[in-house]
């Protein structure tokens, strides 16, 4: 690590990521951004999985956009964990480490003996971090711990689109992503215990408890009011439990998205007499919020979404134009917050992506080295590590 990251609240902790794919890589891309040092363990010749899950046909350097996205600027060893040599050396390495981190279906981390129970015998102090698809026990333990399967299997599908539509995934891996970073939050924390005590700790979570937890508001609501199923609006809905005005409309060249408002207050500043009925009556903005929105929807559409915004934003209604990507990227509230980066790899490869969303002591950390080759730095660690 440079001197210009060796200030960062983890610098000097040696983390190994033994994970594939992206929740586990998602946790170590965090704990890298806080200046840990990250050394992905891959295999020889194969590597990460992930270096061929494209996400389109663009691919730089021989690997998927989305490898380098969630690998940069850490090191790769390659490790052959059938070779007992191999093994060895990583077990060698796992004792000068602070954190391990593994994403293996459930029992094969016990078959290779690198799980937490055989590892913490000789190493007390060690932070050990572990992602599944669905926890250790239970029916679906065996099952792939594949994003897509467990949006399924949460229920958050149904509080997606419009009300008869089925369900609707996100076009994220927002499981991946959100079991990564609750991961991180257990690790840090582990790490504060460890600092203070010496004493190590097993952190675990998983990919469906990671979706639940990301319900919480929700299946809080569900579990206190009879367990009602949730109920979509029919018509632009943005939120199963929130009334109108709350969604995004049409305008007259784009779209405008409403947050949560009485709809008096937008019937008086739109001064829309259509909404008369829906006057001081907060029971009906709910039950009538399909006949709101599209009372709304209507009105909007005759204007233009800065129109709009020049009418509302003085009467402090909170609004705002739905942009995309280009709109974002040329928007100056973007441009101020310095979030995007290009990083190269020795070989010529160059990527530009996104930085740290965090920011320590008013800085955001920024990193000039690409996602690794398979085994690009395994000879220079064999050799600091004595492997």
């Amino acid at each position: 690590m440079n001197a210009e990251h060796s200030d960062l609240p983890l610098s000097g902790v040696l983390v190994l990521d033994m994970c594939q794919f992206l929740s586990g890589p998602y946790c170590s891309l965090r704990l890298q951004d806080l200046g840990a040092r990250v050394i992905k363990i891959e295999r020889p010749g194969l590597g990460d999985l992930s270096r061929r899950l494209y996400l389109s046909d663009t691919e730089i350097g021989g690997d998927s956009t989305i490898f380098h996205a969630i690998n940069r600027s850490k090191e790769s060893l390659a490790i052959d964990m059938k070779d007992p040599d191999d093994l060895a050396a990583l077990k060698t390495l796992i004792g000068k480490a602070n954190v391990v981190l593994q994403n293996f279906r459930p029992g094969v981390i016990q078959r290779i003996g690198l799980d937490y129970d055989t590892l913490k015998q000789d190493h007390p102090g060690l932070v050990y971090g572990s992602i599944t698809g669905y926890g250790d026990d239970g029916p679906w333990v065996s099952r792939p711990g594949q994003d897509l399967l467990a949006q399924a299997r949460s229920g958050v599908m149904w509080l997606n689109g419009d009300d008869g539509q089925g369900p609707v995934p996100f076009g994220l891996a927002i499981a991946d992503m959100l079991a990564g970073a609750a991961l991180a939050q257990g690790v840090l924390a582990a790490l504060v215990r460890q600092g203070r005590t010496g004493k190590g700790a097993h952190v675990e979570t998983s990919l469906l408890e990671a979706m639940i937890d990301f319900q919480f508001e929700v299946l809080t609501t569900h579990l206190n009011d009879g367990e009602r199923p949730p109920k979509r609006s029919a018509y632009r809905s943005a939120h199963a439990y929130l009334s109108a005005p709350y969604g995004v409309y049409p305008t007259a060249d784009g779209y405008l998205a409403l947050a949560m408002m009485p709809v008096d207050q937008l019937a008086d500043v739109l001064q829309l007499d259509a909404l008369g009925p829906y006057r001081g009556k907060p029971d009906l903005w709910f039950t009538g919020r399909d006949d709101i929105k599209r009372i709304i929807a209507q009105h909007f559409a005759t204007g233009t979404t800065d129109q709009w915004l020049a009418v509302l934003e003085p009467a402090d209604i909170w609004c705002s134009k739905v942009l995309d990507w280009p709109e974002l990227m040329n928007h100056a509230g973007f441009k101020v917050l310095d979030m995007l980066q290009t990083v190269t790899r020795e070989d010529g490869v160059s990527i530009r992506t996104t930085r740290s969303p965090l920011r320590v002591d008013g800085k955001r950390m920024q990193t000039d080295r690409a996602a690794p080759k398979i085994g690009e730095q395994s000879a220079s660690l064999r050799a600091e590590f004595k492997l």
